[in-house]
């Protein structure tokens, strides 16, 4: 699945409010939880624990920052049943930047089975994220 929002704040600002993935609470209409796991400064490698909701059921990734650049971040998040990659580049646009997030999912197992038939249901959480992430990047403070 792939996105395109604007978000009224520099480049720098909001790769500075994404790359912490504990924000993915703010815009993620999936996630109920993200706790970072490690401590220090955000850097690739960094960890968090990100509980979502989907279809009535809950379930929790470990994420990783597996790319940390000044105009693109990449997560990596898996558990038994699914393998997660969100990519997320910048381009300023202004005193704005353009958000390119493309997300993919690689379910495992008998899960796979089932992946063509939630394609719909995935669209429509890219969407949410359309909604709710360009107002809360432009509403954090750091």
């Amino acid at each position: 699945m792939e996105r395109v929002m604007v978000v009224r704040r520099p480049l720098a600002e909001v790769v500075a409010y994404l790359e912490d993935f504990a924000h993915a609470e703010e815009w993620d209409p999936g996630t109920v939880r993200c706790v970072r796991l490690d401590e220090g400064p955000l850097r690739e490698g960094a960890v968090w624990r990100n509980t979502s909701r989907f279809r009535g059921r809950t379930t929790a990734l470990r994420y990783e920052l597996v790319v940390r650049e000044s105009a693109r971040l990449v997560f990596a998040g898996e558990n038994a049943t699914v393998t997660a990659h969100d990519d997320l580049r910048f381009t300023e646009e202004g005193v704005a930047t353009r958000l390119t997030y493309q997300a993919s999912l690689r379910f495992k197992g008998l899960a796979r089975l089932a992946s063509p038939f939630l394609r719909g249901e995935f669209e429509r959480l890219a969407d949410g994220v359309v909604d709710r992430l360009p107002p809360a990047a432009e509403a954090w403070r750091p």
